[in-house]
């Protein structure tokens, strides 16, 4: 029997993410980032630590907590916010005040561009934060060599300016900068460049790659390749700049984000707190459903239970949907911005937990695992039963040779491998899919019928509307129609087709329902695949074998048990071929194949 803690780091994500330590009393012991979580937790426990303190940390550690985030850059951001709130004892790095680099634009006129640890609350742009300040520099240093801007302090007033207080220093002199403190330089053409370092700090740098380029490919024709390798490597840096954390943000101010993922029988609502801009706690609470509630009720609840647990008191909530909490709270919806992109996190973790706990469900208590499978596609497919027992039927052929077909069965939503079925198409001759279907369809169920086996409450059909007709046919000669729910499955849109209803069904493509029928059709087409391809390798074999001299049809049956294909003896070495039908034999063999593949001249 497995223990929580070793369920938890064995459905934990392959995602990028941020991990947390808890142990007996709830008491955070270790936060960590991964670019892969699963594996990163898995390597704590699978391994003897050289290092006491590991190996005593790993011993304490009862519980594990994780947030999903979009990349490993966010992970690193998201992990040193939460070292320097929660400050766990066995993190000893991020402890200290020190934060990430960002850009700052300042709020006066002709902005100065710099970088900067500090953020004031003057009005001033703060780009980042960035995990590398070699990333910071090739990003002034690209702006500089394009954009030439000041970088002196002065107060660069029109008064100022036009009084004659400044005067022009060495930067002019070496075209640093175009001197707008003796007004060489316009306040309009000096703020246009900065809108155009606006762009490319958040990202849209599209024309100025272009004029990046541009300069790298003058460099290039003057000769100066150095140069010009150098502007190349800092176009490398730019296209890969990420220009925006979903972590950080100084444009979010203290806002508490709540959204809300729920199934037949579950809700789990995931919390993130938001302080100045930063992700400072995450906390995920599973709600199980009495009645039919509601997801606007539903968050409403956790929402007020949460608030209270952690003594919130912030004024704005960022939630999916309306919900009605009082005149004291204001209640945003976003449909774009960074607000959304929050909510979107906030809602990908949820999803990623409650797959968690589905996983852990499927290990602990396979059968309730199946009851609620069950369920959901009895609703989603809309049902009279439970569809426990399952067939998929696929067609195979090419140009209308060696033509069979597969029937695949699932019983509670598993494969049940000892019940598939292999048909060899009988009574049709061409390439004819739909004849075929009805075929096999009839085969299938009058055999059923005649040896009084149990039928199945489903069955899918590979194809549109024309082979859930030809199937249709079949349920009718054999009395079947109306007792056996049937569908098709059309590969294109993953459209579901049902008898006498011309408007298909489309199901969420990352519903589980789906993805089970998928898997069916899936299965069926590899199983019918597979049994088509032998039986064109044993007829290819066959023919080839009676066209050699002195090959009677016992050998052949026996080369063809041993060798399964034309390929594998064709490849077989003359000892091979005498090992199994005698040297005599293997010569012939041998001979005839270095004949019929000799090249011509």
């Amino acid at each position: 029997m497995q223990t929580p803690l070793e369920l938890q780091i064995q459905t934990l994500p392959d995602n990028p993410g941020v991990y947390q330590y808890f142990d007996k009393d709830e008491k955070i012991l270790y936060v960590g980032k991964a670019k892969n979580l699963k594996k990163r937790v898995q390597s704590y426990f699978t391994k003897s630590h050289d290092n006491y303190k590991t190996s005593v940390l790993v011993k304490k550690i009862v519980s594990i907590k994780h947030i999903v985030v979009p990349t490993e850059t966010d992970a690193l951001l998201l992990e040193n916010n939460l070292i320097k709130k929660l400050q766990p004892r066995y993190n000893v790095l991020l402890k200290d005040d020190k934060t990430y680099p960002w850009i700052c634009i300042k709020r006066e006129p002709f902005s100065r561009i710099f970088p900067t640890r500090n953020m004031v609350k003057d009005g001033s742009e703060y780009f980042g934060p960035y995990t590398s300040f070699k990333t910071v520099n090739t990003l002034l240093d690209l702006i500089k060599e394009l954009y030439p801007l000041r970088t002196c302090s002065y107060d660069l007033s029109k008064g100022n300016i036009d009084s004659g207080k400044y005067k022009v220093c060495l930067e002019y002199h070496i075209g640093n900068c175009k001197g707008p403190c003796e007004g060489y330089e316009s306040l309009e053409e000096y703020q246009n460049q900065v809108n155009a370092i606006r762009e490319i700090l958040k990202g849209n740098f599209k024309d100025s790659l272009k004029d990046f380029k541009v300069l790298m490919t003058t460099l290039a024709s003057e000769m100066m390749f150095e140069e010009a390798q150098k502007i190349k490597e800092k176009i490398e840096v730019l296209e890969n700049y990420q220009s925006r954390s979903t972590i950080l943000n100084p444009k979010i101010s203290n806002i508490d984000v709540f959204s809300i993922v729920s199934d037949e029988g579950m809700a789990y609502v995931n919390f993130l707190q938001i302080s100045h801009g930063a992700i400072i706690r995450s906390h995920t609470m599973e709600i199980k459903k009495k009645l039919e509630e509601t997801d606007e009720e539903l968050l409403e609840l956790a929402i007020v239970e949460l608030r209270e647990r952690f003594h919130l008191l912030t004024r704005e909530i960022v939630v999916p949907f309306e919900v009605d909490l009082g005149e004291n709270v204001k209640i945003t919806v976003p449909k774009l911005g960074d607000k959304k992109q929050i909510l979107d996190l906030s809602i990908r973790n949820a999803k990623f937990y409650r797959m968690d706990q589905l996983k852990q469900i499927k290990i602990v208590d396979p059968d309730r695992h199946a009851n609620r499978i069950m369920a959901q596609m009895k609703k989603d497919l809309r049902l009279s039963v439970e569809p426990r027992h399952i067939e998929c039927f696929d067609n195979s052929n090419i140009q209308g040779t060696n033509p069979v077909a597969a029937c695949v069965v699932f019983k509670n939503g598993k494969a049940s491998k000892k019940d598939y079925r292999h048909f060899n198409i009988k009574t049709v001759e061409g390439p004819d899919d739909f004849a075929s279907m009805e075929e096999v369809v009839y085969r299938r169920y009058k055999r059923l019928l005649d040896e009084k086996e149990e039928l199945p409450q489903l069955i899918i059909i590979d194809g549109g509307k024309g082979q859930l007709s030809s199937a249709l046919k079949s349920l009718d000669d054999l009395g079947l129609r109306g007792k056996i729910a049937i569908v098709g499955i059309a590969k294109r849109l993953e459209e579901l087709f049902y008898p006498d209803d011309p408007i298909p069904l489309y199901l969420d493509k990352k519903s589980e329902t789906l993805k089970i029928i998928q898997q069916l059709r899936n299965e069926a087409h590899r199983f019918g695949i597979t049994h088509h391809r032998d039986k064109r390798s044993k007829s290819a074999l066959k023919n080839s074998l009676e066209s050699i001299p002195g090959i009677g049809e016992k050998t052949m049956i026996t080369l063809l048990k041993h060798f399964k294909s034309v390929k594998r003896l064709q490849k077989a070495t003359e000892n091979e071929i005498s090992d199994v039908v005698g040297a005599s034999k293997a010569k012939k063999i041998t001979d005839f194949y270095m004949t019929i593949n000799k090249p011509l001249l």
